[in-house]
């Protein structure tokens, strides 16, 4: 599978461009805030329906415009697919693939697998929970539609458990048996997602592992470790355990949607005790990671975006990734970069075949 071509109209600070790729390995070259980074956005945005870096889609939009549409023709099994994401001021967002809108985007997750690698992954380690579980479940959902379905189902219950917790306060009032209703209906998604996300984990570590050894020649002992309440707990426990909590609260406390992922350096945070060297190393290798476990588990080589990466990387490292290219690991690859001589340099080594867009 890989992207043939894109059109860009409106989009972040392009007003209308299209680009036609090589099959292996494409570079944007150009300065600092020209763009690059942008093309690659609007390429993940085609897989997710949503950008990577600005999850809000009225900020897509180019300054002084009233939309964007972003027009891709992927190749994928001998077919091909046509994938065009627009959207309006004041209107609903649209996805529609082969000129048939999606009614729920949620079924589109995973048709274009996709792995981003960008300087703003750090914010996987430096943010909250939140962006770790969001990174589990994006990738388990790439995978398996019906952990995506379960997902919205439960946050949906969650909104609804705590805008009745809102109700009770403001009325000083308390109706067990409704609360009830959402307490059986989140015990049983709460421990489906759980038993989704362990079973990744198990399977996502030993991966990472070997990457990050690979990158780090051994040198380091990392860990991750998924936090759960549910290990110890079931939900319905947990959501009657801490009522009282709640109630004072007025929001639900326990359940998967806590749950977090540790990122750790000899057993140690890697956000306090990680040099800025050994996150970068963590990073790669989680994301390397993730491209393997799509791959090996969706049969197809995902696109690969590599955002800015020669600029963070030590020669060590770049060397690794080559390596990987050159070994036909990967599919089609896409890089922006500051320096086109730096650039072409490492992709002439790869011996693939490849495209520069100066922008």
């Amino acid at each position: 599978m890989f992207l043939k071509k894109i059109s860009l109209f409106n989009y972040k600070n392009f007003s209308e461009i299209s680009f036609e790729f090589d099959a292996k390995i494409n570079c944007f070259v150009g300065k600092n805030g020209i763009g690059k980074t942008n093309v690659l956005d609007a390429i993940y945005h085609l897989a997710h329906g949503k950008s990577y870096f600005n999850p809000l889609a009225v900020q897509n939009i180019k300054h002084n415009e009233d939309f964007f549409v972003i027009d891709g023709e992927f190749e994928k099994g001998n077919r091909t697919e046509q994938i065009v994401s627009s959207f309006k001021k004041g209107q609903k967002k649209i996805l529609k693939r082969n000129g048939k809108m999606y009614e729920k985007f949620s079924d589109h997750i995973g048709f274009i697998p996709l792995v981003i690698i960008s300087p703003a992954d750090n914010d996987l380690i430096i943010e909250g929970s939140e962006t770790r579980r969001r990174f589990i479940d994006s990738v388990i959902s790439q995978l398996e539609p019906t952990y995506l379905q379960d997902l919205i189902h439960y946050q949906k219950i969650i909104s609804q458990r705590n805008a009745l917790l809102k109700y009770f306060a403001l009325n000083h009032t308390f109706d067990n048996d409704t609360l009830s209703i959402y307490n059986q209906q989140l015990d049983g998604l709460g421990q489906r997602i759980f038993e989704k996300r362990k079973t990744f984990i198990d399977a996502f570590v030993p991966i990472f592992n070997k990457h990050h050894q690979s990158i780090t020649g051994s040198q380091e002992t990392v860990q991750l470790v998924y936090e759960s309440h549910l290990f110890e707990h079931t939900m319905l426990a947990l959501l009657e355990g801490h009522l009282a909590k709640d109630r004072a609260l007025q929001y639900t406390s326990v359940g998967v949607h806590k749950d977090d992922l540790a990122f750790q350096i000899d057993g140690f945070p890697i956000k306090k005790f990680g040099s800025q060297g050994q996150q970068k190393s963590f990073l790669i290798a989680l994301k390397l990671a993730q491209f393997e476990f799509v791959k090996k588990q969706s049969g197809e080589k995902p696109i690969l975006l590599f955002d800015d990466i020669f600029d963070k990387l030590d020669e060590t490292r770049v060397s690794k990734i080559v390596e990987m290219v050159n070994q036909e690991e990967f599919g089609q690859l896409f890089i922006s970069d500051t320096h086109r001589e730096r650039t072409e340099a490492i992709v002439k080594t790869t011996h693939q075949s490849y495209k520069i867009f100066s922008l």
